[in-house]
């Protein structure tokens, strides 16, 4: 049985990549630090880690052509926040860091929630469930 989770994702300009995710304030695994090959993020209490790799080591991984991120979508990552307020408040830091905003905060049910795209294109959603407000099965 698998014991970790990491998500590979492809990046045109990791020193770029890196600016905006620090511009966000997610954590780099200290492992990378000083990488020009690789970066790592980790993501949530379980530290799952989003690494990031230039495409041409990607590509030798996957054995693969990549998704054009401005033609579709290949994943969408959804990450939790605690509040309405840190839903905004990182939306905001995706749009002054580059990135491109895609779902606007807005109310969904019981959730709150909007989304962004790096400046890879891959796109993230960013939640806030409100548990008390979720209908009962």
């Amino acid at each position: 049985m698998p014991k970790e989770l990491w998500i590979n994702l492809p990046v045109k300009d990791l020193k770029k990549a890196k600016e905006f995710y620090a511009a966000l304030e997610f954590s780099f695994h200290p492992r990378h630090e000083k990488s020009d090959e690789v970066a790592g993020l980790i993501i949530g209490e379980h530290k799952v880690l989003v690494m990031l790799f230039p495409e041409s080591a990607f590509k030798s991984f996957t054995r693969n052509e990549l998704a054009d991120t401005r033609q579709g979508t290949e994943v969408l990552l959804s990450i939790d926040a605690q509040s309405k307020a840190e839903v905004d408040e990182l939306i905001q830091k995706a749009r002054q860091a580059g990135g491109a905003i895609f779902a606007e905060p807005s109310e969904q049910g019981f959730m709150y929630g909007a989304g962004f795209a790096d400046v890879d294109g891959h796109r993230w959603n960013v939640l806030y469930m409100d548990m008390s407000q979720m209908p009962q099965a």
